[in-house]
């Protein structure tokens, strides 16, 4: 036998393409590959052991359809691709997610899967239900709200909500985000896998959740109603909703299920009931109804048997790795919260530290400003000093000031007293002009009376000697160029004598109250110089007094 013949033949290969919901994966199979043999290497690569509710989907004439296992792959009607594309997806769904998905990557990708379904409206869920869903997807993706590191806007680039609940809140991605930050901040201290679960269970209670829809007929000629297939059974709905069937048929109500060409029959189990009978548009859809029906009642039933030994198994496994993880959850809990309190600690001694020297240098510019204002003090203490020697200094000048002012004020005194005598004799010398004066005004209206009546007897007298002139000389008015007073000269010598003397005694009387009237006016002058006298001394005195006044 040649060297050649040895050697084993490398089988033929053909690459596939593994699509799963997060991640693509590329392998080579061999061309005698069945279905099951691609099954089993993408779970072992994923380290999937519930391999029961996973399949491998693929498109064919715009058709979805799921990879058979026992058949070959390239049987199949698959594709003409290369790389060939498959989806890995979730085929049937549980009943109850928390009780049946045992392994932490099983609920991942139920996660990831029931999360897209809901993003692209395959799953219809309120807007209320849309935002919690949302806060535990966040949750499961950054762990643990901070507001220091989770600042306004983290969550732009995140798809949380359908499309359907934007357009019918006109709400900005602000207030969006706003909203699924209040919830999020609540699920503190809640573990990835455990928001995962608690994501699964909201959505397992979602109408449309788990639900495979296809288009059926009563009859061959009208599609007006929906056959829907889920882990709980077979459910009929009208075209326009998906939420409320018009009637179902649970599993275990269900005796046989059977399916030719382009018909499908439901026997119940009570053989009294009606069969249900319905028809789809493609042979395809039929089968692909049939296989999921299989599919969907096999796991009901296995979910009311008793668990075989690989399912104790890794359920045993799965309460040990849960209360691993709790254990390991309690201690990172307990080891971030004393970190925490460590950083709060920390916090606190570098505030109290920054706090601290804060405080010294405080205390250093105090101590700067104490030594500045003693140095102030200082120099304010010697001018201070100086100050009062001045003042001192100064004292003693208006001690000596007050002394000397004390002299004067005795002076002032004295002279006050006698310029007050020199007052008083100046009011008396005053009194007595007064009264002189009205003594000599008196004497000179008497005297002014005298000369009244006087030159009064003078008329009366001129006139008498003119009437006894007339009287005894008549002839006289005739002859006018004599001289009467030739006559008086010659014939009345007595009566010329009288008026002589009365003349004189007029003229007498007039010097004497011109004399009079000449010594009054000298005494008023002088009365009136010795007053200026006496003012021009009170003045000064006065000035003096107040010098005194303010020099004390």
């Amino acid at each position: 036998m040649s060297i050649r013949g040895l050697k084993k033949k490398q089988p033929k290969t053909f690459k596939v393409r593994i699509i799963t919901v997060d991640a693509e994966m590329e392998f080579s199979c061999e061309m005698k590959w069945k279905g099951k043999d691609l099954f089993d290497l993408v779970c072992r690569a994923l380290g999937l052991r519930e391999t029961w509710f996973f399949g491998l989907q693929y498109t064919i004439k715009g058709m979805c359809t799921w990879l058979k296992m026992d058949k070959k792959v390239l049987d199949q009607e698959i594709p003409k691709e290369d790389p060939i594309s498959f989806h890995f997806l979730a085929k049937f769904y549980p009943e109850k997610v928390e009780e049946e998905l045992l392994q932490e990557i099983t609920q991942h990708l139920f996660f990831l899967q029931v999360k897209k379904q809901i993003l692209d409206e395959e799953i219809y869920c309120s807007p209320e239900a849309t935002v919690l869903l949302a806060s535990y997807a966040v949750q499961a993706k950054y762990g643990d709200y901070d507001p220091n590191f989770h600042e306004p806007g983290f969550l732009a680039h995140d798809e949380l909500l359908p499309k359907r609940v934007l357009r019918q809140y006109q709400l900005t991605a602000e207030m969006w985000e706003e909203k699924i930050t209040a919830w999020y901040a609540e699920h503190r201290g809640i573990a990835r896998d455990e928001a995962e679960m608690n994501y699964l269970k909201i959505a397992q209670d979602l109408e449309m959740y788990g639900v495979n829809y296809f288009p059926i007929a009563q009859n061959k000629n009208h599609t007006d109603l929906l056959l829907g297939v889920d882990a709980k059974g077979i459910h009929i709905y009208s075209i326009n909703n998906r939420f409320s069937p018009n009637k179902s048929f649970e599993w275990s109500s269900i005796r046989n299920i059977s399916c030719s060409e382009k018909e499908l029959t439901i026997k119940p189990l009570d053989k009294k009931a009606e069969v249900f009978k319905f028809f789809s548009s493609q042979l395809k859809v039929n089968k692909l109804i049939f296989q999921l029906c299989i599919g969907n009642h096999d796991l009901f039933m296995r979910r009311r048997k008793v668990d075989s030994i690989e399912i104790q198994q890794m359920k045993a496994q799965a309460r040990e790795e849960k209360a691993r993880k709790k254990m390991e959850n309690q201690r990172l809990a307990r080891e971030k919260q004393l970190r925490e309190e460590a950083e709060r600690a920390k916090e606190e001694l570098e505030r109290r530290l920054f706090q601290l020297e804060d405080e010294a240098r405080q205390a250093n510019e105090a101590l700067l400003r104490s030594q500045e204002a003693a140095e102030l003090l200082a120099e304010k203490a010697q001018i201070a000093e100086e100050e009062a020697k001045l003042l001192a200094q100064n004292a003693a000048e208006a001690e000596q000031e007050r002394q000397r002012l004390e002299i004067t004020a005795l002076k002032s005194k004295e002279e006050k007293r006698l310029m007050e005598q020199k007052m008083r004799e100046a009011e008396l010398i005053a009194v007595k002009l007064v009264k002189e004066s009205d003594r000599r005004a008196k004497e000179a209206e008497h005297l002014k009376q005298d000369l009244h009546e006087a030159r009064e007897a003078e008329r009366k007298a001129k006139q008498k000697l003119f009437d006894i002139t007339r009287l005894n000389y008549p002839h006289m008015a005739k002859y006018p160029q004599y001289s009467p007073g030739d006559s008086r000269d010659a014939n009345f010598d007595k009566g010329s004598i009288k008026l002589d003397l009365k003349d004189i005694d007029l003229k007498r009387l007039s010097f004497e109250i011109e004399r009079e009237r000449l010594d009054y006016l000298e005494n008023s002058r002088k009365f009136e110089d010795r007053l200026k006298e006496l003012k021009s001394e009170i003045h000064a005195l006065k000035l003096e007094e107040k010098q005194a006044g303010l020099y004390s």
